[in-house]
């Protein structure tokens, strides 16, 4: 029988409950369990509740109607424990994953953040794209303004809850069901490390991200583009001009990208990161049309 680990498991979910069952049973499936998981939930049927309800351990609790940030928000609100990792319902857990995170955040009282490698599952039918994957097996140490796609995916990290709430949360105006689309992970990890946290990179935590079609793979570049062209505007109308330094590292490093798929004549990979840029270009656009501030509750926006 597997030991607890005294570590939430926080998981927001909508209409996807054949994967989030795939992903509970992985949880209980570790070396070290969770003490508990909490899934916040925007679906429309009951599957999902009923799902939770056969899950060990599990909480069901309701995810509002803010996208992915207000149900991670939610999520990470019930939990009862002083660490929460934070998986996708579509992500199945390695069976060291939340030993690895547990192990790393007690050796280090300074850390507000781990996150880890993600890969892909095996190939299913049309789901042949792997899609969120982050390969890098050196570890490595943030802090401070740093360029938060180099520190991890959303995905699969964990994080103190105290220094969840000191930040505000997630932001309100980024990531998918809102208007910013994208981005909800990068912005919060900037924030934890703007904020004082350090955060670290640990390859040995693995999740498996389940693979998507071609369209799926395509449907997502775009408003992940819009997602940082919005945070990277929505931090320099707050007055944090490393916002600039991060739009013009994003720039470039998706003009690299570009330039590199030009040279190959890789067509796929032009037009995903032609979606990119245009993407980050809209998102630009978005943030300074709408001219909102983070409130000084910190996740949810108001307009100025």
């Amino acid at each position: 029988m597997s030991a607890r680990a005294d570590i939430s498991v926080a998981i927001a979910t909508r209409d996807r409950p054949e994967a989030l069952a795939r992903c509970l049973a992985s949880l209980g499936a570790g070396s070290r369990t969770p003490a508990e998981v909490v899934v916040a939930d925007q679906s429309a049927g009951s599957e999902t509740r009923d799902v939770v309800a056969a899950a060990p351990g599990a909480r069901y609790v309701d995810g509002g109607r803010d996208g992915l940030a207000g149900a991670q928000n939610a999520a990470l609100a019930h939990c009862t424990r002083a660490l929460v990792a934070v998986i996708d319902d579509d992500c199945v857990a390695d069976r060291e994953w939340l030993a690895v995170l547990e192990r790393r955040l007690g050796e280090d009282g300074g850390l507000a953040l781990v996150a880890g490698r993600v890969l892909p599952l095996a190939p299913v039918g049309g789901r042949r794209h792997p899609v969120s994957s982050r390969t890098a097996t050196r570890r490595q140490a943030f802090s401070g303004k740093v360029s938060p796609w180099h520190v991890g995916s959303g995905n699969n990290f964990a994080v103190r809850r105290a220094w969840f709430e000191r930040v505000g949360g997630c932001d309100l105006r980024l990531g998918p069901g809102r208007p910013g689309q994208g981005a909800l992970d990068m912005d919060l990890f900037y924030r934890l490390l703007r904020a004082g946290g350090r955060g670290l990179y640990e390859p040995e935590a693995v999740v498996f991200h389940e693979r998507a079609t071609r369209e799926g793979r395509l449907g997502r570049r775009r408003p992940y583009g819009h997602g940082m062209g919005a945070m990277c505007t929505f931090l320099l109308l707050e007055g944090d001009v490393f916002g600039a330094r991060l739009l013009v590292a994003w720039l470039g490093l998706r003009g690299r990208v570009l330039a590199s798929a030009l040279a190959r004549g890789r067509r796929d990979a032009i037009r995903e990161e032609a979606l990119m840029v245009s993407g980050t270009v809209a998102g630009m656009g978005h943030a300074l049309r709408r001219r909102s501030t983070r409130s000084p509750e910190g996740g949810s926006a108001r307009a100025t």
